[in-house]
């Protein structure tokens, strides 16, 4: 499972990326026929697909994004994808991942006009919208910062980020509605939040932003309903999914700790003998 965007920006197989007021651009250009794996949403990202296309599966829904489309894929979530390169392009895949912070979106809405939005909003299917000729031309215009980005000034980059806004306030202004709600999430029951997250592996603090609470508030809150804090129950919850899933499917014991949440096998299969009193491997068996 890959971090985005840390991995893609520091890690062993690092991207052109450029960072821009604590948000990051990442470029995405390469030759392959298809590309398969699972990635962990850090920060909210919109992504822009501009050759190629990717197909995502989030939980129970499925849908693709081809070339000049884009999508918002929010905080927090595990996603899996598949990439696709444009087969009458030599197979090449070309995307680029913008992750959007809180502290950007209120600078924008602190110094910015009301926008006025023009035509339709581009939704072309649930959660899939097309890029107007303005996005194309300006994700274009961005190509050779990547390719110099020692020689470009962060205010060059934070006007490109809130030219980027403007483009989708006035031609795509239902993504931009859901970008602009991002940084206020509403206040969402703790126990439907880690229900759906717990297998993700999110640290307290984002189960705290996700469901509109501080910190504290969230802990608090959390022990009124299950009467032990967040990380104790995180930990039982996920051992008792695995114990489970060990029970009933075929997946390899790798498979099952990553889906979990867990970071390595060796820390998996030692709490799990603490919690079931054997290895998940023998507990199979």
């Amino acid at each position: 499972m890959i971090k985005i965007p840390s991995q893609l920006m520091y890690g062993p197989s690092a991207q052109n990326s450029l960072t821009i007021e604590g948000c990051s651009v990442i470029e995405q250009c390469f030759r392959t026929t298809e590309e398969k794996g699972m990635m962990f949403l850090e920060e909210h990202v919109l992504l822009f697909v501009l050759q190629g296309s990717v197909s995502l599966i989030l939980g129970t829904r499925t849908y693709t994004v081809g070339k000049n489309e884009m999508t918002l894929l929010k905080k927090a979530t595990v996603v899996q994808y598949e990439k696709r390169g444009d087969s009458d392009g030599g197979h090449i895949y070309y995307g680029m991942m913008f992750s959007i912070k809180d502290d950007l979106i209120k600078s924008f809405l602190a110094t910015t006009e009301k926008i006025t939005p023009k035509g339709t909003d581009g939704e072309t299917r649930a959660g899939v919208h097309t890029m107007t000729e303005c996005l194309i031309t300006f994700a274009a215009s961005l190509s050779p910062y990547f390719q110099n980005s020692s020689e470009v000034y962060p205010g060059q980059l934070s006007l490109k980020m809130k030219e980027m806004l403007y483009h989708l306030g006035i031609g795509n202004h239902s993504i931009y509605q859901q970008l602009m709600q991002l940084h206020q999430p509403a206040r969402i029951g703790v126990r439907h939040i880690v229900e759906e997250y717990y297998t993700s592996p999110v640290t307290i603090a984002e189960l705290a932003h996700l469901s509109g609470r501080s910190l504290s508030s969230f802990k608090r809150d959390f022990l009124a309903v299950y009467n032990i804090p967040p990380a104790e129950w995180i930990r039982k919850r996920r051992l008792e999914k695995a114990r489970e899933m060990l029970e009933t499917t075929n997946l390899p014991v790798s498979d099952i700790c990553f889906s979990l949440g867990f970071e390595n096998m060796s820390h998996f299969s030692r709490i799990f003998k603490e919690y079931h009193g054997k290895t998940p491997s023998f507990y199979r068996n």
